[in-house]
């Protein structure tokens, strides 16, 4: 576990003496950022023994409820569990009008209990660690896409594309289209900016398919520290945009008749000198990477809630959308799950495209990873992959329905393994009182459909 010195807040507050506030977060299991906001002086406190967290903090819904049968809430009294700041996450955040930084906290493994099985940053390290201990080092990056929304709904209270530069609202958009980022790039400009001053390798900007939608990399690196990154990415955007009177979403589907959002997730293993170990001449990578790829196949639809968590995630998809359907992999084809893209040797890799820019990185990566695992310690062969439209190819769909894929979780004896029992118990209660609340909730749909049909 990477907690920082206390060294690193001495100099970070030597260096930014106007510093007034701090603001520590710690990411729960639906990506939903949740702390508290210090004052300058109770900075070093932190480092030195911890800050105390209610253990609930790691057992809530997207909403923000309590799930009594977590075990985190009155079985344990709501008892104070200790979080320690990690090394380089204390940083400056510039769109603040009081001058104010920001630093992220993850749960002691013991100081923490019992909310430290349900923090998602462990489960990552805990994957992980149990491929170094064979001679595998990950290395990831994030391709996360998002819309940029107006602050202020359309007349019939439904969100709309952010105004552009000029003034205007786009109706349209052109796929890679150079205009499209020419007109936000004030909100580039300050992103890129941000990215910066934080530290996060932002590279490549995409204009996509649908108005206000974008998409940015991240740079390849330790599988832990890309997380982090990706994790940090997603606030600075939101922050971003807010400041630029827009509204930052990295829903799954936001609108129906528009392209869904997803975060492709880039994978390679390296051993511990550093050379990748999918590296080949052949497109198709080395037997390793099969053996890769066919683990994650093999553990997909057993891992699908981390990958789709929400109920709009599974709306994403549809055919011919790009976004995947089934449990196919390919070279160089965007019509399958789990493409390997071209490019010189050394740089061979698998692109991992289900995930919906609503996961949580941190337990998308340990369940890409875990599948991994899987596959080369069972050196599970992925068949042949697929060439040509994989959409017509399907012989098995996944499925499009977030219940599907919470049972197949909860069935899973994989992942009771891969993942533990402990964090599955934690993790499934919330989405099982997740999905309750919205089966419950009755809402403009159900009186289109049966108010007077019925």
């Amino acid at each position: 576990m990477n907690f920082a010195p206390l060294d690193e807040a001495h100099r970070f507050l030597a260096a930014n003496p106007d510093i007034d506030m701090i603001e520590l977060f710690i990411l729960d299991a639906n990506g939903v950022p949740r702390g508290k906001l210090l004052h300058r002086e109770e900075l070093l406190a932190v480092y030195q023994s911890g800050r105390p967290l209610p253990s609930t903090i790691l057992g809530l819904t997207l909403n923000g409820d309590d799930v009594e049968n977590s075990g985190l809430v009155w079985d344990v009294g709501d008892i104070d569990c200790r979080a320690y700041p990690l090394a380089g996450s204390l940083v400056r955040l510039p769109w603040r009008q009081i001058p104010t930084a920001a630093v992220q906290v993850s749960m002691h493994p013991q100081e923490g209990l019992p909310a430290s099985i349900a923090d998602p940053r462990h489960l990552l390290i805990k994957v992980i660690d149990g491929l170094k201990a064979e001679g595998y080092h990950p290395v990831m990056a994030c391709e996360l896409e998002f819309y940029l929304l107006d602050s202020k709904r359309d007349a019939q209270g439904h969100p709309q594309p952010a105004l552009d530069a000029d003034g205007g609202r786009p109706r349209t958009t052109q796929v890679y289209g150079l205009r499209e980022l020419e007109q936000i790039e004030p909100f580039l400009a300050d992103l890129y900016a941000a990215c910066k001053l934080q530290g996060i390798p932002a590279r490549t900007a995409i204009s996509e398919y649908a108005p206000g939608q974008v998409e940015i990399t991240l740079e390849h690196g330790d599988a832990l520290a890309a997380m982090d990154q990706a994790v940090r990415y997603k606030r600075l955007v939101k922050a971003v945009a807010h400041r630029h009177g827009m509204q930052a979403t990295f829903m799954a589907k936001p609108f129906d008749h528009l392209a869904g959002t997803g975060m492709h997730m880039h994978v390679s293993i390296a051993d511990a000198e550093g050379r990748n170990l999918f590296a080949a001449e052949d497109p198709a990578g080395t037997p390793l990477l099969r053996e890769a790829v066919g683990g994650m196949l093999a553990s997909l639809l057993e891992s699908l809630l981390l990958f789709c968590p929400n109920a709009n995630s599974y709306r994403r998809f549809q055919s011919n959308s790009y976004a995947p359907l089934a449990p196919t992999w390919g070279v160089d084809n965007r019509t399958v799950s789990l493409r390997v893209p071209g490019g010189p040797a050394n740089s061979r890799h698998i692109e991992h495209r289900i995930c919906g820019a609503d996961a949580n990185p941190y337990l998308a990566a340990a369940a890409i990873l875990a599948g991994i695992h899987r596959g080369l310690r069972e050196h599970l062969d992925p068949g042949e992959p697929v060439q040509g439209n994989g959409y017509a190819q399907a012989s098995e769909l996944l499925p499009t329905d977030w219940l599907t894929s919470l049972v197949a979780l909860e069935q899973s004896a994989w992942a009771r393994d891969a993942l533990g029992c402990e964090f599955l118990g934690v993790y499934l209660a919330v989405k099982r009182a997740e999905y309750r609340q919205f089966m419950a909730e009755v809402g403009e749909q159900d009186w289109r459909w049966y108010l007077t049909q019925a």
